[in-house]
């Protein structure tokens, strides 16, 4: 390995400021505090305090040593004479510190590796609190994206100056990705690892979903209407539950849009494949448990606040509707509403509820009145009868 050559260095820093998007002064001075280590290693040593400039133009080193003002000199590397100190500075006195200045034009091989390492290093550092900043108030956010490559199951990619990652778990199920594909993503989280600040994306998340509706709803801005819950399975479908905090206004509708405008708009973003169903939210469980269900009918709603859970019953030929396919259904509508939902059939559930609560079968009421009727019928009789005698 070659000694480190001053003059390239400095065109070296110029060219990493410039390509890794960082300050010239943040690279300089990175540069400078590993060449004062460089410093210590082949001309001091490595308790002194040493500072170095360098000038980006000619690629001269100034090193300049902290020594102490003393009497007698017993240690070089830290102390200078009063004689010495007063030749560079008349107005010292002893237990001052004052600066030597030494022009460095080269380091030995081992210097130089060192201060390579360092400096590469402390660039990364520098570089990832650059991007930590720059990202910092975008989580959370709707941003554009470059798919760089593929690998397994995770997809990089390209934000700027700045890399991404999409793991599966954050992927549209069924979606292909390929690299100088340009795609909106949802900025998740900034992870700090061994490699440098990794962005996390998500285009499988609910605020993905929640970020292009709001792009779609001026509504949402003003207050006018709001989304209180989203359930989703990415690539397959989403239950979106919608309210409107004005009176008169319809809140499916408005998300809706005129010829299914809006809606389709977030579908072609996210593929066709999936399905969104938007929900009216109801602040009674039983009719958002009812609405959450929907497209299918519901008979009656059992609910145990305690529990959190929920008897669904619904026509028969409603069932397979209500359970969805795999379960997804009634597996959505329980993560939006937050409770379990059991979905059965009303003829299953009949003799049950004959059992527990006449209040919920509509036809006991009935009975009684029938037979308050035929004793009515029968006490006519008889007086009629009695009457006639």
């Amino acid at each position: 390995m070659q000694d480190l050559d001053m003059k390239q260095l400095a065109l070296a820093i110029r060219a990493i400021a410039e390509e890794k998007n960082l300050p010239e002064e943040t690279v300089q001075e990175v540069v400078e505090q590993a060449l004062a280590a460089a410093y210590r290693r082949d001309y001091g040593e490595r308790e002194q305090e040493v500072r170095v400039t360098m000038n980006l133009n000619t690629g001269e080193v100034d090193a300049y040593v902290a020594k102490e003002v003393v009497e007698v000199v017993e240690n070089p590397a830290y102390e200078i004479s009063l004689t010495d100190a007063q030749a560079m500075k008349k107005d010292v006195v002893l237990g001052d510190m004052v600066e030597t200045h030494d022009t460095v034009n080269n380091f030995g091989r081992v210097a130089a590796q060192t201060a390579k390492q360092v400096i590469l290093q402390r660039l990364r550092e520098a570089e990832r609190e650059i991007v930590m900043n720059e990202f910092q108030d975008k989580i959370g956010t709707v941003i554009n994206a470059l798919v760089g490559r593929v690998e397994g199951n995770i997809v990089r990619m390209e934000l700027g100056k700045a890399q991404g990652i999409m793991p599966r778990s954050e992927q549209i199920q069924g979606e292909r990705y390929y690299p100088g594909q340009r795609l909106k993503v949802f900025l998740k989280d900034v992870e700090r690892g061994p490699r440098g600040p990794q962005l996390v994306v998500s285009r499988g998340s609910t605020q993905f979903i929640e970020w292009l509706f709001r792009a779609e709803v001026p509504e949402m801005d003003s207050g006018a209407v709001e989304i209180k819950g989203i359930a989703r399975e990415a690539g397959v479908r989403t239950k979106l539950a919608v309210h409107s905090t004005v009176p008169g206004v319809d809140p499916v509708g408005t998300f809706v849009g005129g010829h299914g405008t809006r809606v389709n708009a977030v579908m072609s973003e996210i593929g066709e494949q999936e399905k969104i169903d938007i929900i009216v939210w109801d602040e009674n469980p039983v009719a958002y448990i009812t609405n959450a269900l929907s497209p299918t009918k519901v008979v009656r709603v059992e609910l145990d606040s305690d529990t959190k859970k929920a008897k669904v019953l619904v026509p028969e030929d409603q069932l397979s509707i209500a359970i969805g396919k795999g379960g997804q259904n009634v597996r959505l509508a329980s993560k939006l509403t937050g409770y379990e939902l059991d979905i059965a059939a009303e003829k299953e559930a009949t003799a049950a509820d004959e059992k527990t609560d006449k209040k919920e079968a509509p036809v006991k009421p009935i009975a009684p009145k029938l037979k308050k009727k035929s004793e009515l019928e029968n006490s006519l009789l008889e007086a009629i009868e009695e009457h006639g005698e």
